[in-house]
């Protein structure tokens, strides 16, 4: 108790009465880090209302391609949810999920799934991913997770011959 004396325990004319008030518990400071519970509570908040949603195609070879996701906050991507869908069968397969530690339980990984969701009405979802990080999440979600990559019996059909062709054919030069 730096500065602090404990008061006289009785005077010539008696005991006194001595009230102990607590002293107020030192301030941190100024700009100190918040608690752990006040910054999750921020970047949840923060997850719900500054992230966008932004879908981008990725192309392979076979033509197909992929869809992916994007999480973005203020111009920074800080998620991926890789997904391929087929509107023949109503079937969707996540086969990748990448969110920035940061944002790790705030619950934007269900937010984006919830999202995929509601962009594909009628979809029946699976998924292709065994760690143990997105399993929860598939689990919490729903989304049955397969063993072997499941392909689509359309996926082969959606690709035309001409597009073929122009994979395989060397470009040609103009004269």
């Amino acid at each position: 108790m730096h500065g602090q004396h404990a008061p006289p325990a009785s005077t010539p004319l008696g005991p006194t009465l001595a009230v102990s008030t607590p002293s107020p518990a030192p301030a941190g400071a100024k700009h100190s880090r918040r608690g752990r519970i006040t910054g999750r509570l921020r970047r949840r908040i923060l997850a719900y209302r500054a992230i966008e949603f932004l879908s981008v195609h990725v192309p392979d070879d076979s033509g197909r391609g992929e869809e992916c996701l994007l999480l973005v906050h203020a111009r920074q991507v800080v998620g991926q949810v890789h997904y391929r869908v087929c509107s023949d069968c109503a079937q969707g397969v996540i086969t990748g999920i990448a969110i920035d530690e940061r944002f790790h339980s705030t619950g934007l990984g269900t937010r984006a799934l919830s999202h995929l969701r509601s962009r594909h009405p009628g979809f029946t979802w699976r998924s292709t991913l065994s760690k143990r990080t997105t399993r929860d999440l598939l689990r919490r979600m729903r989304i049955p997770t397969v063993t072997c990559d499941p392909h689509c019996p359309h996926a082969s059909a959606a690709v035309r011959p001409d597009a073929r062709q122009r994979l395989t054919a060397p470009p040609t030069s103009r004269p």
